[in-house]
Order: C-alpha cells, then sequence, then structure tokens
C-alpha cells in the first residue's frame, strides 16, 4: 500500500515556523507566481459566481445570456413555472437550493421510465429520435417481426442455394458437417456475448456499432466498426455477383454479352460478363435506395417470402425422392463426369434402322470422323454409363459421400467404384466435354467461402430503434434465428449427402445436368420455384446491404471519431446518407470487379469475423472486470463462453485465410492507431478504460515493493511552470525541454500552483489546467498535469514536490525556471520561494534542474547542426550529469550535438591520471564523449571578486534598510491615524456631558510625536551611514571568488556550447544568506546563453554494471 504524508503550516502562516530574515517579522512571501515567477499584480477574483460546466448540453440555446444552464439535466427540461411549482411545497425547504441542479424523484421517475431521452454521448441518431418523439411514434415490432425475420433472411442466402452442395460433395458430409458446426458454434457464443451488451441498459438506434464502440471505446470501437463496414459492403457485391451468376447460368445463359474465345474459354468469358451485369446492377440498387429505402423495406418481405418457399420445396423435393425419385440420368465416360451440354444421347453409338450410328458424343471426341483412329484414347478404352443423379434419400448413396473429395484445379470429377482404364501418357485436349473442378479445394479454403452463410446475426440488433422492448426481443430473436437456421443448415448436408450423388454434388455449375441448377433439381414441385426464390432473395440481400452499409458509415461519420469521415456523415435533407451510399457503391463496385463468389466470399468473412470476435472480447472484458454499470438482463452468459467465441472466431481468420487474416488485422490496426493519433478524444465509459486502470493498479502496486534499481533510474520529471494573469503559460521552451529530455519514457508531471481559494479560483484553475494540456499537446509531452490552488504559493509548491504522483509513479526530479527577475525590489519572495523549492527538492531527495535563459532553448521543430553539449562535473551527484546529455542526444534536436566532460583539478591532482579515469569510467558507462581536465592553480582574490562581494553585502543590507523604512512609514501613517481619531474623541467628550469612561485611551502628544519623527529620521540616516562603513564577511568573499573563477574558466571553455551543465551549489543553511547565494549562482552562469543547473538527489543514477 502507498503511504503518502504531506507537511503543511500549522495555522494561518505560509511559510516557515518562525519570522523570516528580511521579510518583516510573521510577513508570508505569496506575491509571486512560483519559485521562479516574475513580478505581475496578482487579478481581483472575479465578482461573479462560477458555474459548473454541463458538458452534455451542446447547443448554446440551452443557456440564459448570463450563462447560467436552462437545462440542468439530461432527462427533464426546467422552466420558470416549473420553478415556481417546485418551490410552492416547504416539505422539502432543505434542499430547495439545490432544485435546479437536482431535481426532485417525484418530477424525474415517470421520465426515466419511458426513457424520452439518448444517453449522453450518443449522436449518431438524434435527430432520427427527435423526429420520432415529435411524431409522438412509439416502435412497435415484436420478436418475430423485428428479430426473427430479419435475422433468418440475412443468414440464409446465396451460398445455401449455389455453394452449400458443392461443399457438401468437396468435404464429405463429415467434414461439411464440422464446417458447419464451427461456424454456427461460433454465431451462437458471438449472439450470447451480444444478447448480454445489448441487454445491459437501453440501446439506442445503431447496433453493432454501437455496443462495440461504446464498449470497448472509441479506438476499437471505430475500427471494427469500419471492418464491420467493409464486411457489409462486401457482402453487398457477394449478394449480387450470386444474382448475376444465377441470371446468366440458369434462368438465360443466351444473355452474354462476352463470349468464349476458343477451348477452355468459358470461365474468363463469365467472369467478364459479371463484371459488366454486376456494375449494371449494382447502379439501378444505388439508385433505388438513393430514391427511396421505403421501397426496399416493402419489398423485404417479398423477399423473405421467397426464402421460405426456396427452403419449403427443398424439404419437399427430399421427402419425393424417399418414393419417387427424379429420373436425372447423369452420363459418365469410364468414372470420368460428361458435361451434357453437347450430346443429348449417353452412348458412343446407337441404333437407327436397323444400323449402328456414331451419336454426337462420338462426334466430339472424334473430331467429327467415323474412323476410331482419329479418336481420344480415353474414349477408345473406356465405356459410357449412365447413373441416376438424384438416387433418392433410401439408395444408401450417404455411404459413399460420407468422406472428402479434395481435388486439384483442372481435375476431373469423378466416380468412386467404376471401372476405369487409365491411358499412359495422356494428353488431356481442350474442348471435350469433361466436368472440371474450376478452382482447387481444401477444407480451410471451404471454410472461408462458408462463413459468410451463417452471418446476419446482428440484423435484429440492427433495428434495435424500432423494437418494443430491445432487451427482450434482441437475444430471444437472434437465438431463435440461429438455432433454426443451424438446423436447416445442418439437416440440408446430411439430405443432400443421402439424395444427391457425389459427382452431381461436386459439379459447381451443374454442367452435368444441362447447366440446371443442382438444389434446385432436388426441390418439388419445380426447378424454377429455386431458381427464381434464390434470384430474389439474393437480390434483396443485396439491397439490405447497400440499405445498411452507409447509415453504418454515416453513424461512425457523425460520431467524429475518424476526422477524415466527417464527409460522410451528412446526407439529403431527410437525413438519406448520401456521400455514405456513393463510398459503398464505390467500395461495392471493387467487389464485382473481382467477379468471383469464391473469391470475394472469404473477404467478408475475414470482417465479421473480426466484428464478432470483438463483440466476445467486449462481453467478456465487461464480466471480468465487474464494473458497476455491467448489469445485463440477459442473464445465460458468462466470460468463459465469450472468450470461447473470441478464440473460436480468431482461429476460423486464419483457417479461413491467413493472408487475409493478417490483411484485415493490418487494416484495423491502422485505423485504430490514426484514430488514437487524430481522432477526437471519447468518454463513453468503455470496457478498455476499465482494463487501463485495472492494469495501471496492478503494475503500480506490483511495483511498490521493493527500491528500483540503478539501472532502471530514469528522470521522473515534475515540471513546475509560470502562469500569467491570464492563466497563459510564461515559458513554454520549458515543455520542450522535457520532451526532448524524457521522449515520451517514463513520468512527467505538469505542475503549477495558483493563489488563493478553490472556491474562488476554481474557474481560473480550470483555465489553466486547459492552457497547459493544449500547450502539452503542441510540444508532444506525454504526461499527467497537476494544477493546485493555496493560499500561498510557497506552499502550493510544496504540496507539489510532496505529493505529485502515485505510489512508485512518483517524480525524482523537479524541472524550473531561474528566476530572472530576482534582484527586482518589488518582488522579493521571488528568490526566496526559489531557494525553498531548493531546500524542499533536497529534503525529499530529489534532483533539481534549473534552466536559466530558458526561452533561448531550442523548440522541438529545430535541428541543431552541430556544437557540443558540455558538462562541468566539479563534485559527484551520483552520475546525473553524464545521464543527462546522453538522454538528450537520443532526441532529434540535439543528436548531432557531441558531449564534451570537464572537470576541475585542484593544485595537489594528477591532472593526467584525472583524465585516464574519467575516460576508464566513461567508457566503463558506455558513453562517448571528449574528456578535458581543467587545472585552477590557488591565485588571491582579486579586487573585482572584493568589489563584488561588497556591493553584494550592500545590496543586501540596504534592502533590509528600506523594508525597515516601509514598516516605519506604515507605523508612522498610524500614529496621525491615532492622533486624529483621539482628537476627535475629545472634542466630542467636551461637547458631552462627561461620563465614567470603560476603558483608558491613549493619546499623542505633539511633543511626543516630534520625538518620534526625529528618533526613525536619525535610525533611517545612521542606517545609511552604517552601509558605506560595511566591511565583506570573509566566507562570502571566498564564495564569491570560487564563482568568479569558475564563470572565468567556463566562459573559456564553453561559451559557443549549445548547452552547459553545471553542478548546483547547495543553498546556505543559515537563511539569513539566501540573497547571496542567488547572486553567487547569478556570478557563475553570468555570460553563458543555455545553462542547465543540476543538483543530484544524493543517489546513484548510473552503473557500469550490465
Amino acid at each position: 500500500m502507498s503511504q503518502r504524508f504531506v507537511v503543511t503550516p500549522a495555522a494561518g502562516g505560509a511559510g516557515d515556523a518562525g519570522p523570516r530574515p528580511g521579510g518583516g517579522g510573521g510577513q508570508s512571501c505569496s506575491s509571486g507566481r512560483g519559485p521562479d515567477a516574475d513580478p505581475a499584480p496578482s487579478p481581483e477574483p472575479p465578482a461573479v459566481d462560477a458555474l459548473p460546466i454541463l458538458r452534455y448540453c451542446r447547443e448554446p440555446s440551452r443557456y440564459y445570456g448570463d450563462g447560467h444552464p436552462r437545462e440542468s439535466s439530461p432527462f427533464i427540461s426546467h422552466g420558470e413555472a416549473d420553478t415556481e411549482s417546485v418551490y410552492e411545497g416547504k416539505n422539502m425547504a432543505l434542499f430547495e437550493e439545490e432544485m435546479d441542479s437536482n431535481p426532485m424523484v417525484s418530477s424525474l421517475l415517470n421520465k426515466l421510465a419511458n426513457y424520452t431521452n439518448l444517453s449522453q454521448g450518443v449522436v449518431e441518431h438524434e435527430e432520427a429520435e427527435d423526429s420520432r418523439r415529435r411524431q409522438a411514434k412509439s416502435p412497435g415490432m415484436g420478436t418475430f417481426i423485428g428479430v426473427y425475420l430479419p435475422c433468418l433472411q440475412n443468414i440464409l442466402g446465396v451460398i445455401l442455394f449455389l455453394r452449400l452442395t458443392w461443399i457438401v460433395g468437396a468435404a464429405g458430409v463429415l467434414e461439411s458437417f464440422l464446417i458447419v458446426s464451427m461456424c454456427c458454434t461460433c454465431t451462437m457464443l458471438t449472439a450470447i456475448s451480444m444478447s448480454a451488451i445489448a441487454t445491459n441498459g437501453v440501446v439506442p438506434a445503431g447496433g453493432s456499432y454501437y455496443m462495440i464502440s461504446r464498449s470497448l471505446g472509441p479506438e476499437f470501437g471505430g475500427a471494427v466498426g469500419l471492418c464491420f463496414y467493409l464486411g457489409t459492403t462486401f457482402a453487398g457485391a457477394m449478394y449480387i455477383l450470386g444474382t448475376i451468376e444465377i441470371f446468366l447460368t440458369y434462368i438465360s445463359p443466351g444473355a452474354a454479352i462476352v463470349h468464349p474465345e476458343g477451348a477452355g474459354g468459358e470461365a474468363a468469358a463469365l467472369l467478364h460478363n459479371m463484371r459488366v451485369y454486376g456494375t449494371c446492377t449494382l447502379a439501378l440498387m444505388a439508385t433505388v435506395v438513393f430514391v427511396g429505402v421505403k421501397y426496399v423495406n416493402k419489398l423485404a418481405l417479398v423477399f423473405l417470402a421467397c426464402v421460405v418457399l426456396s427452403i419449403l420445396a427443398i424439404y419437399a423435393g427430399v421427402i419425393k425422392t424417399a418414393f419417387d425419385p427424379p429420373d436425372i440420368p447423369v452420363c459418365l465416360l469410364g468414372n470420368r463426369t460428361l458435361s451434357r451440354r453437347g450430346f443429348d444421347v449417353c452412348a458412343k453409338v446407337h441404333t437407327a434402322n436397323n444400323s449402328s450410328v456414331t451419336t454426337a458424343l462420338w462426334s466430339i471426341f472424334c473430331n467429327g470422323s467415323a474412323d476410331s483412329t482419329s479418336c481420344d484414347q480415353y474414349f477408345l478404352h473406356n465405356n459410357v454409363t449412365e447413373i441416376q443423379g438424384i438416387p433418392g434419400v433410401a439408395s444408401g448413396v450417404l455411404l459413399d459421400n460420407l468422406w472428402s473429395m479434395y481435388a486439384d484445379k483442372g481435375a476431373f470429377v469423378e466416380k468412386k467404384g467404376v471401372p476405369s482404364v487409365a491411358v499412359p501418357e495422356e494428353a488431356r485436349a481442350r474442348g471435350l466435354p469433361y466436368v472440371l473442378t474450376d478452382i482447387m479445394t481444401y477444407f480451410t479454403m471451404l471454410v472461408g467461402i462458408y462463413f459468410p452463410s451463417v452471418t446476419g446475426i446482428m440484423a435484429g440488433s440492427n433495428r434495435s430503434g424500432d423494437l418494443r422492448d430491445a432487451q427482450k426481443s434482441i437475444p430471444t430473436g437472434t437465438i431463435l434465428a440461429i438455432v433454426t437456421t443451424s438446423f436447416i443448415y445442418l439437416s440440408c448436408i446430411v439430405l443432400f449427402g443421402a439424395c444427391i450423388e457425389g459427382v452431381i454434388l461436386r459439379d459447381k455449375f451443374g454442367e452435368a445436368l444441362q447447366g440446371n441448377l443442382v438444389i434446385g433439381m432436388l426441390a418439388w414441385p419445380s426447378p424454377w420455384v429455386i431458381v427464381i426464390g434464390s434470384f430474389f432473395s439474393t437480390c434483396g440481400a443485396g439491397l439490405q446491404s447497400l440499405t445498411g452499409a452507409p447509415r453504418l458509415l454515416q453513424a461512425i461519420a457523425r460520431d467524429s471519431i475518424v476526422p477524415f469521415l466527417q464527409v460522410f456523415g451528412h446526407g439529403k435533407a431527410n437525413g438519406e446518407p448520401t456521400w455514405a451510399l456513393l463510398l459503398t457503391a464505390l467500395i461495392c463496385e471493387t467487389g464485382i470487379l473481382i467477379a468471383s463468389l469464391d473469391s470475394v466470399a472469404p473477404i467478408l468473412s475475414m470482417f465479421f469475423l473480426m466484428c464478432y470476435m470483438f463483440v466476445n472480447l467486449a462481453c467478456a472484458l465487461q464480466t471480468l472486470l465487474r464494473t458497476p454499470s455491467w448489469r445485463p438482463r440477459f442473464k445465460y452468459y458468462h466470460w468463459t463462453l465469450s472468450f470461447l467465441g473470441m478464440s473460436l472466431c480468431f482461429a476460423l481468420m486464419f483457417v479461413c485465410s491467413w493472408y487475409y487474416a493478417l490483411c484485415a488485422m493490418l487494416i484495423a490496426g491502422c485505423i485504430y492507431k490514426y484514430i488514437e493519433y487524430r481522432g477526437a478524444e471519447k468518454e463513453w465509459g468503455d470496457g478498455i478504460r476499465g482494463l487501463s486502470l485495472n492494469a495501471a493498479r496492478y503494475a503500480l502496486l506490483h511495483v511498490e515493493h521493493g527500491p528500483l534499481h540503478t539501472k532502471n533510474w530514469r528522470p521522473q520529471v515534475l515540471v513546475l511552470l509560470n502562469l500569467d494573469a491570464e492563466q497563459r503559460v510564461k515559458h513554454p521552451r520549458l515543455l520542450s525541454f522535457t520532451s526532448q529530455l524524457k521522449a515520451g519514457k517514463g513520468l512527467t508531471i505538469v505542475g503549477s500552483v495558483l493563489e488563493g481559494t478553490f472556491l474562488d479560483k476554481h474557474v481560473e484553475a480550470q483555465q489553466a489546467e486547459e492552457n497547459i494540456r493544449a500547450l502539452m499537446s503542441a510540444e508532444k509531452t506525454k504526461g499527467f498535469c497537476q494544477l493546485v490552488v493555496s493560499s500561498s504559493l510557497r506552499d502550493g509548491t510544496s504540496h507539489l514536490i510532496q505529493s505529485a504522483g502515485l505510489g512508485a509513479m512518483k517524480h525524482n526530479t523537479v524541472l524550473v525556471g531561474w528566476p530572472g527577475a530576482w534582484k527586482r525590489e518589488d518582488n522579493p519572495c521571488s528568490w526566496r520561494n526559489f531557494v525553498d523549492t531548493v531546500r524542499d527538492t533536497t529534503a525529499a531527495q530529489q534532483a533539481l534542474l534549473v534552466a536559466k535563459n530558458v526561452d533561448l532553448f531550442p523548440h522541438n521543430q529545430q535541428r541543431l547542426s552541430g556544437g557540443h553539449i558540455d558538462v562541468w562535473w566539479i563534485v559527484h551527484d551520483g552520475g546525473l550529469l553524464m545521464l543527462l546529455p546522453f538522454l538528450l542526444r537520443q532526441h532529434k534536436v540535439w543528436r548531432r550535438c557531441q558531449m564534451r566532460i570537464f572537470t576541475v583539478a585542484q593544485v595537489d591532482d594528477n591532472s593526467i591520471q584525472m583524465k585516464k579515469d574519467l575516460q576508464t569510467f566513461l567508457y566503463h558507462l558506455r558513453i562517448s564523449a571528449e574528456v578535458e581536465v581543467v587545472e585552477m592553480v590557488e591565485s588571491d582574490i582579486s579586487a573585482f571578486t572584493y568589489e563584488r562581494t561588497l556591493m553584494m553585502e550592500q545590496r543586501s543590507q540596504m534592502l533590509k534598510q528600506m523594508q525597515l523604512s516601509k514598516t516605519e512609514r506604515e507605523r508612522e501613517a498610524q500614529l496621525i491615524h491615532d492622533r486624529n481619531t483621539a482628537s476627535h474623541s475629545a472634542m466630542a467628550a467636551r461637547a458631552q456631558a462627561p461620563s465614567t469612561p470603560d476603558r483608558v485611551q491613549m493619546t499623542w502628544t505633539k511633543e511626543k510625536l516630534v520625538a518620534e519623527k526625529h528618533r526613525n529620521k536619525d535610525a533611517t540616516v545612521s542606517g545609511i551611514k552604517d552601509l558605506f562603513n560595511l566591511k565583506p564577511n570573509q566566507s562570502n568573499v571566498r564564495r564569491m571568488h570560487t564563482a568568479v573563477r569558475l564563470n572565468g574558466v567556463v566562459l573559456d571553455k564553453s561559451q559557443d556550447a549549445q548547452l552547459v551543465l553545471l553542478n548546483m551549489p547547495g543553498p546556505p543553511k543559515n537563511r539569513q544568506g539566501d540573497e547571496n547565494y542567488m547572486e553567487f549562482l547569478e556570478v557563475l552562469t553570468e555570460g553563458l546563453n543555455r545553462v542547465l543547473l543540476v543538483r543530484g538527489s544524493g543517489r546513484e543514477v548510473v552503473t557500469i554494471y550490465s
């Protein structure tokens, strides 16, 4: 446990226990603005009462002209009538002065229960909510209509109709079951986490983005929100590609614009056709969305009906195959499947008019010749057979389809168990009607293609603003929809494997079925039910994506967390996101230009998986932190389930595609860092902030246990700043120097003191803190700001030195500026506060850095082209003088400067050996620097030194005399005032009847007053005469001699140095010599441009050991 004691004055006094020398008895020194302050008149406190800043009120119209708030609560609005009614009753008179800021519960409960206002910080949907309240229209959708059916429509889609049979054929029933189970488990765990978040308070319209951002903070919220937006946009591209694939492959193959050139060009032609038609369809859909979303919403039920009817048709077809399998022949050559688009009869020859005639299949394999010598060798050696493509659920084909049949790109689709004669060195002729695999198939690739079919679980939460009871409907509807769709997918896998022949399952485009949709051939009563139903369902899903993605981007833009996206927060007069729709269409077009549904699906899988992963992380984090506001109404959650869901999402990302996963994480990371660097600061009470606080607490308790090792010592700086009358920083270069010294590492506390009481000065204190923080941001000083309001500047500075920081995160170094105006007679407290600050740091065993001529120090954008940093090592200070130049040279401002170390040799010292020892010491410290030993020979005290000391002491005595003269003048004025008072009292006594006085009044006679005047005048004259007869103190002469000699040596060697670091001598033990101490420091640094006086803390800060 961290223990801290702060020493404060016992009563009233701001300074030490006794009277200060030269201070006029019990006078306290508080006229300056800091330990190194320049004189400045202290402004009178404002006569107006300070008002609290109501941060949740954004509109200026909510304030009266005098600054008082019109609305002091986010829930109610106080008018004059309300105020009068509040004060009518006297039952609560004890609280009536606080009624404006703390309304009575009786007037608040109704509005709290009905939730007529948004939470603090919610800006993305305020206009929509306001307009909804103006219309007095409450949300009315329940669980079934508002959550269950939208989730069902979004989950069941293009993958079910176009790719599920192919996945079952390639992966087999068992591995397909595993794929679907993993993906459905992932979405179920995510839905549980999402339900917990959604029921933890009122969720305004905003859906998943709102939940993630308010749970994980603006950085994670913005990154994941943009990933979710990109996933939704690419989902729109996938649905459009699915629509065009159904149209060109199964509805109207003759509508193709680009035709294949030569054999094997069908795949390239199909991609080009999909790009052309996809772009046109995207433009049409974007236009529909732009014209009005109401048309999309009206068609939603039609699209949903198409999905439901298609699924019912599939189950009806499966039941029909049990007793009446359809007659769908499939032609095989050996064990290879043939495409039936170029022939009708599955035979080499057939009998016509009692003679054998070659078929169209013979012509294809034999180049139209009846001679067998020109035929394909595989065709000659293998028989043509015909099997049933859909033998039915009772045929036992399930056993053949249990295991996977992965293949390379361009491989033949072959049937197991059928005899085939291999042909040696076969040359695969192009143009032969074989069914080939168009892409390489393997387990992880199929996971990436399938996963988009289970996305869509956020459809209910995205409509949270339109639900009657979102906290009840979202968990129930979402989980029921996932259970329903999981059952549909898992049952379809088993039924497809039990009803359809394996070669047909692996035939992606139904080439063996004359170009018909495989799942359509299974359906009842007609394949067109599936074809038309899947076409309209994919159209509807594409429209829904183009409707939802722009609104998601608009919500992110209106949160102002990504500056360059703010333009997309604007739209039409009715709030439609026009610019966001345009950007969505452009991104969607990039997906369409890819033109392959199998290539687009893994991309959006990455973005959705990342979104789901952070939903689980948010729930786990809130549960583990146990924040007081975490009270979900949904109770069936646990942090282990959320952690399992998060781990599963992360694993599936790399299972699907490790390079896509890395790209998605890189995109999210870049967005995160951009928001952290440039984004607006938001405080949403997020879990990441809570996690940071817990981690900080743990780290502070951990480092509190033992003392800091020398190897880990670095200057943790407390910077003491001076403020002017307008609460602005006087010397900003102190912060520049701090950032150059620290380079963002370690602890930096920027402190300042305001004189007065906190009740009178809290508005000025807040303004000063904002000014300091703005300067810290401009100077890129990473640290904390701590401002103290104290009755005296001396006490405030002492409090900062004693109590700044927390636990082990406490400063060990104090940085102040040199009080440049300390010689001015009207500001004696400047140098007294400075000297007391030196004593405080020494008592606290902290290092002290004093920057003289700090305004001449380089700013952060300046680059010193060369020069030296000179260190004058006079006395050992623990190695701080060696460490500071090394740290400064890590910064780009000082990087080109070279380090020089000077030390002083006395008469009895061996300068040559000293230089060798110093070089060896620097070598062991791993610090490169030039070394020079300066010899200071004993010399007589010069007349200049004697004269300088004499002037110093005469000035000190003169100031004391002036202070005494000032005291006497005040006393004389008091005497005259008392005389006049006594004279008036005597006249009044003569005019009235005499009475016995209760007390004796002392009056001044004329003789007594004249004698007092002459006595004061004689004392003053004699005091001034004594100044010219003063002889300097020998101790002061010796100190001045040292200062003058050292200053001369330093000027000779380091006058052109970029920075000079000097040992700072300590203050005298006798306070009578404080002013002389300031004069010694002034003489020591005279003539130098940039000086840093360094006083060590008394402990070693560098070590030669590893």
